[in-house]
């Protein structure tokens, strides 16, 4: 196993687990025995993962904004990052209602499926309803009000809260850069070395990658729905898979086009990331080691990719962007509903802004899919249409979401000259200050 590279090691374990679930499968006491005994290895290593995500916020953001030491740069920067992350949302849904208009996988639905899915998923798309009642009862500017933390330490104990997280790590950066470098000095050698530490539990955690993924794939497999439930949603979750795909393919061509670097660079670079987000569903889980993969294999800067990728994982929601788009046509198309040409152009609109607000953990798309529908006209009701096959989209759509903040970091660090020709790895066992052995 060593001697394979990292995204070789992560692709056999998760193929390994669904060999071994479905073997396990075939004896009765094989699903109680994947739930009891292999799953939780799987959840140790998410929270592995998530134990590290806000550490890593607060260390890289904060080094990375009191780095620039002129606030006009981090403007600079903010303006770039955020323009290039909302047009590629744009293009996200857009992608998303071309390809569900095209295939009309709802048209393939029949009335019988429809109401067994219904019954089937009706609780779980009650408590979305709910949640999503309660999201658009707080009011027009309740999402800015929820941004700025009233207390760091209660914000900092949910990874769901990560943009509160995020205003703190920037407004303790911009403090640093304002005082006298003399006493800003002792606070940003701390940081340095307290990302070094977060840096290098990162790249232990990630020896442990193949058989975390290995019992999140074995587990998922045991736990799906039934098959006939699949075989009605499959034109539907290949319309979403079409839609990701072809997303993924404007990613490379923009990072061709803007960094000149070549699609087979940025494929090998950000692999291991992209199936760790296909385990995991979670951007945020998966930031580290998107973080690592960029600076180290992709070459842009501590200093872009530490601004730019944490403000990714919590405002970038390309992949839950195209899939809330293709959802909403294909529930209106099982009611036999027509939607005009402006009603898809609120679709646009609504998804994109409700990108921004969508937390970077397993299933948020969901609720913020209620927002969409409810903008569109379209019964509610109809999630309950989409529950069965929602868990492994949402692996697909987090991919999609990981790749995208890969490739903006790229773009930006290009814009602003922070993008080395000759990346550097560092090794796992490497010390403090590692002779790094340049990437060939």
């Amino acid at each position: 196993m060593k001697k394979l590279a990292l995204h070789w090691q992560i692709l056999l374990g998760m193929v390994l687990g669904v060999l071994f679930a479905l073997i396990c499968s075939n004896f009765s006491w094989g699903s109680s025995f994947i739930s009891d005994w292999v799953k939780p290895f799987g959840t140790i290593f998410i929270n592995l993962l998530k134990l590290i995500a806000v550490p890593l916020i607060l260390a890289s953001l904060i080094k990375g904004v009191s780095d620039l030491k002129d606030i006009s740069k981090l403007s600079l920067m903010g303006f770039r990052t955020i323009g290039a992350y909302m047009g590629t949302t744009v293009i996200a849904v857009s992608i998303g209602l071309l390809v569900v208009n095209t295939i009309q996988p709802g048209k393939s639905i029949t009335e019988e499926t429809r109401q067994e899915l219904i019954t089937n998923y009706s609780s779980d798309a009650q408590s979305k309803q709910a949640d999503a009642k309660r999201q658009k009862e707080a009011g027009p500017l309740q999402s800015l009000v929820d941004i700025v933390p009233s207390n760091i330490v209660g914000a900092a104990s949910k990874n769901t809260n990560m943009l509160q997280v995020i205003f703190f790590a920037i407004f303790f950066g911009i403090g640093l850069i304002l005082i006298p470098e003399q006493q800003a000095k002792p606070v940003k050698d701390f940081f340095d070395g307290f990302n070094e530490v977060i840096l290098k539990l990162i790249d232990i955690i990630m020896l442990a990658a193949p058989y975390g993924v290995f019992a999140l794939l074995a587990a998922l497999v045991v736990e799906s729905p039934s098959t006939d439930l699949f075989k009605a949603l499959g034109m539907y979750a290949l319309s979403v898979i079409i839609g990701l795909l072809l997303m993924i393919l404007i990613y490379i061509l923009l990072v061709w086009v803007f960094t000149k670097k070549t699609p087979r660079f940025f494929v090998n670079g950000i692999s291991p990331a992209q199936l760790l987000a296909f385990s995991t569903s979670s951007s945020a889980a998966t930031l580290p080691v998107t973080m690592e993969r960029v600076e180290e294999h992709l070459g842009v800067e501590k200093e872009v990719s530490s601004f730019v990728l944490p403000i990714g994982a919590t405002i970038n929601m390309d992949g839950t962007s195209l899939y809330q788009a293709v959802a909403a046509v294909f529930i209106a198309q099982a009611f036999g509903m027509d939607l005009s040409f402006g009603t898809q152009l609120g679709i646009i609109a609504t998804a994109t802004l409700a990108a921004i607000g969508s937390a970077a953990v397993p299933g948020a798309g969901m609720v913020m899919l209620v927002i969409v529908l409810a903008q569109a006209g379209i019964p509610e009701a109809g999630l309950a249409l989409i529950f069965a096959v929602d868990r492994p989209l949402d692996m697909c759509r987090t991919t999609v979401n990981v790749t995208g903040d890969a490739a903006v970091s790229m773009i930006v660090g290009k814009s602003v000259g922070k993008l080395n020709d000759h990346p550097t790895e560092k090794k796992w066992d490497d010390n403090y200050h590692p002779i790094s052995k340049e990437k060939k």
